[in-house]
């Protein structure tokens, strides 16, 4: 299995990375060493994550941290969707 980010995914992880430099610096490198790492899990069990919200996607989870990751599992790829914070609304 290949994970593949999405433009959208990254740009997550680039508001998450901007946000946390600005307001809680010394977690910035080990939340998106964690984010990154717990993602590439899902190449040797890509379904570990619960079904998602929307049909087709399945949501994993990172505590204590409040992310979570929407991703699609395809023949050979896990793409990555996006990564909310778990306070933010999604909208439709």
């Amino acid at each position: 299995m290949r994970i593949r980010w999405t433009h959208a995914a990254l740009a997550d992880l680039q508001q998450i990375s901007v946000y946390l430099k600005q307001h809680h610096p010394i977690y910035r490198q080990p939340t998106l060493r964690k984010l990154y790492e717990t993602m590439r899990t899902l190449k040797h069990a890509p379904h570990r994550g619960r079904p998602g919200v929307e049909e087709g996607t399945r949501e994993l989870l990172f505590p204590p941290m409040p992310y979570i990751a929407v991703y699609r599992v395809k023949e050979e790829t896990v793409e990555v969707l996006r990564i909310y914070h778990a306070a933010q609304d999604r909208g439709p």
